[in-house]
């Protein structure tokens, strides 16, 4: 069973993962396979930099991110020709990473993803968890880890499903707002209940 984690930027989805990983549940995440497909040798990365220019890249070949963000954060034409890059070529290593963890006998595993719903890949999974905090804190959270401006911040948050419209969709929603014992309580709800629910699909 594939368990979708979700939620908007600064929400958590790394440490509500890493909770998960101590009572033993693999997990994926789709923000470090969305590092690795532009990596330099890698044909998104040669598309990126034909369609940008060298300025894009950073003197050791490496992909220039904060560049990239501000480009497409500008303008939604170029996310859309980003993500039409980029997107398949995640999806695909995706599939294959889950189902080398699922042959590694986790009871259910976790694919961590922001874009979950926006990028279709929430058809990969069975279930999805979402992540819920504050929008102030979303903020807050952002700027002070990766050294961001408010606007830019705000403009992420904007090209991301409303909050709202997230937790509608979410089959279960975890808190994170909190205190870690709060945050830890709940994960060790929701991680019985999958293994109930990923025995049961196994037994059927």
């Amino acid at each position: 069973m594939i368990i979708g984690l979700t939620g908007g930027i600064g929400s958590g989805k790394s440490t509500v993962a890493r909770a998960f990983g101590t009572r033993g549940i693999g997990w994926v995440d789709a923000d470090d396979i969305a590092r690795e497909v532009v990596k330099p040798g890698e044909p998104a990365l040669h598309a990126i930099s034909e369609r940008y220019g060298p300025s894009i890249l950073q003197p050791n070949g490496e992909l220039d991110r904060a560049a990239l963000r501000t480009i497409v954060f500008a303008e939604p034409t170029e996310r859309a020709w980003l993500e039409a890059q980029t997107h398949p070529r995640i999806r695909q290593r995706l599939i294959e990473r889950l189902d080398e963890l699922l042959h590694q006998g986790s009871p259910y595993v976790l694919l961590v993803s922001p874009l979950l719903f926006e990028s279709g890949q929430h058809t990969l999974v069975e279930r999805a968890l979402v992540v819920d905090v504050p929008q102030e804190l979303q903020l807050a959270r952002t700027q002070a880890r990766d050294g961001v401006s408010h606007e830019q911040a705000s403009a992420i948050i904007a090209a991301q499903l409303p909050r709202d419209a997230r937790n509608q969709r979410a089959d279960d929603i975890i808190d994170n707002s909190g205190d870690e014992n709060a945050l830890d309580a709940r994960v060790a709800a929701l991680d019985e209940r999958y293994r109930q629910l990923a025995a049961h699909r196994t037994l059927s």
